[in-house]
Order: C-alpha cells, then sequence, then structure tokens
C-alpha cells in the first residue's frame, strides 16, 4: 500500500515528469550537429563590375534529407555556378531545386554525394525568448563556425526585408552564416539564420523553421511558392473618417492603386486618381472601396 502511494506521489510530483532541459556539452552538441552543416560558394556575374565581373558568395546550409540542402536564396539566388563543401572537406556539384525570395528560402540537390548526414528540425512554435542557442556556419569563409546566445525576441517585423516573423538572436552572425543553421540547447534546427542589423552589434535575425519546412513541397515539386494576390493597394476606412470630411463614408478598403496586369486589373478594379490631405495623411481617391 505505502510503495504504491509513493509511485503515484512520484509521479504527480512537479518538476518530476514531463520533458527535462538538455544538458549536453556544447562540444558534443557541435560534433552532432556541424557534420549537417555545409560551405556554399556561388559564383555570380556582376554586370555592374565589368572588371571584376565574376564574384564568389560564400554562404552557409544544412543537409535536411539525403541530398538536399537548405539554405537563403539571396546566397544562391542568379548564381552561375554552385559548389557545396562538405564538413569532410569533400566538394560536390550542386543545383537548384527551388527559390523563394519573399522568406528568402532556397532548396538545393547535392549531385552524386553518397551517404550523408542529416539536421535534426525542431519546433519553432515553442520557442521562447531566453532560450540557449548556438549558430552554426561559415562567417568570412572560415569553416564550421559555432557562436553561442540566446533568443533575444520572437515575431520581429522588418518592413522591406522580411514578410515573415523572425526570430532575434543575440548569437554573432556574420556574413557567410547566412543559410546556416540556429539550434537549440538540444540540437534541434529552430531557425535560418539570414541578416544582421548594420546598425548595431549582437543582433541577428533567423526564419523560424517551420516556415521554412512549409515551403519544401511546393520548392520540391514546382520551385517556387504559389502565393494568392490581387494586385492592388490601398487602406481601410472607417465610419468615423465621415465625420472629418462630413460627408457619407461607406466603410471598407479604399482601392488607391491596380498594378498592371494583377487579378486585380483584369477583374476590373479601379485606382485612386485624386490625392488629398486629410488630418496630415494623403489619400488617393477615386478608387473603388471594397
Amino acid at each position: 500500500m505505502r510503495l504504491s502511494t509513493l509511485v503515484l506521489a512520484l509521479l504527480l510530483a512537479p518538476g518530476l515528469t514531463g520533458a527535462q532541459p538538455c544538458t549536453e556539452p556544447l562540444t558534443q552538441l557541435f560534433e552532432r550537429v556541424s557534420p549537417a552543416v555545409v560551405s556554399i560558394q556561388a559564383m555570380k556575374i556582376n554586370k555592374a563590375k565589368p572588371q571584376r565581373r565574376f564574384e564568389t558568395i560564400v554562404g552557409s546550409g544544412l543537409i535536411i534529407d539525403k541530398a538536399e540542402v537548405l539554405t537563403n536564396a539571396h546566397v544562391v539566388d542568379g548564381a552561375a555556378s554552385l559548389s557545396v563543401t562538405l564538413d569532410s572537406g569533400a566538394k560536390v556539384t550542386a543545383r537548384v531545386l527551388g527559390v523563394d525570395a519573399v522568406l528568402d528560402i532556397a532548396l538545393l540537390r547535392l549531385e552524386s554525394p553518397g551517404a550523408l548526414p542529416v539536421a535534426q528540425l525542431g519546433d519553432s512554435s515553442g520557442v521562447k525568448v531566453g532560450d540557449d542557442v548556438v549558430a552554426i556556419g561559415n562567417p568570412l569563409g572560415l569553416d564550421q563556425t559555432m557562436t553561442r546566445g540566446i533568443v533575444s525576441g520572437l515575431n520581429r517585423m522588418l518592413p522591406g526585408i522580411s514578410d515573415e516573423p523572425m526570430i532575434q538572436t543575440d548569437a554573432p552572425i556574420n556574413p557567410g552564416n547566412s543559410g546556416g543553421p540556429l539550434v537549440d540547447r538540444c540540437g534541434r534546427v529552430i531557425g535560418i539564420n539570414t541578416l544582421i542589423s548594420e546598425d548595431a552589434q549582437s543582433i541577428g535575425f533567423a526564419i523560424p523553421i517551420n516556415a521554412a519546412r512549409s515551403l519544401l513541397r511546393d520548392l520540391r515539386e514546382s520551385g517556387r511558392v504559389v502565393r494568392p494576390w490581387l494586385g492592388i493597394q490601398g487602406r481601410p476606412i472607417e465610419a468615423a473618417l465621415g465625420a472629418v470630411v462630413r460627408m457619407p463614408i461607406t466603410p471598407g478598403y479604399l482601392v488607391e492603386i491596380v498594378y498592371d496586369g494583377s487579378p486585380a486589373e483584369h477583374a476590373g478594379v479601379r485606382g485612386g486618381t485624386l490625392a488629398v490631405v486629410v488630418q496630415g495623411e494623403e489619400y488617393l481617391l477615386g478608387g473603388d472601396i471594397v
């Protein structure tokens, strides 16, 4: 009777059940994860510099499935040729399977690589601010460099750079880390290191691995990601605006710009033609309200 009570108490005791934090030494974590990290050399033609037309872009990537490598689109997009250096030092050629410039993700296929280690993809939805992370990659061409830090922020929106909320980290990231993995303390990939802030130190950003993983099927099958697109630009209009302009206002979305050749143009949606400033904000009136 006492034994069964003790077992029940142990099962119900807080902190004794559930997942335990990973305490593997960083040296062992690096030895386990780094074999799946590769260095990418992309030779591009720079037409703006006739005297240096050929330039080599160095980035990183991770092997995710047999001969497939996940990396950033800006590393390989437009490359005339690609070479991938494996952890063993062997160099293999690669070709681009698919590119998504919106999320800055690319998928490569290695040519005749043989058996290769594969990275373990984690779940970025469970990442929390303060989690320990490491970045593994090839900053400035220094192969298999690991840096450590924490998750500094989540859901960072970077207007004009990425439409996907990103993971912010203070793990040092430098040119050449692009496309490499951001890894949690258990050795699972939670993000793809993508960019750094040039105006500050220790502010880097990674694409959440769940977002990158959601594109893989489209990149494999069609080489690109097709997204719904209307081809309009405008702003929401509220009924309260009527009190300001002293006229009835129909709530909805005011179409200000219709892009040429867009589905909206083919459907006959009209954009605005008259610029009006209301309370310091410029509106392009005359377009449809949808």
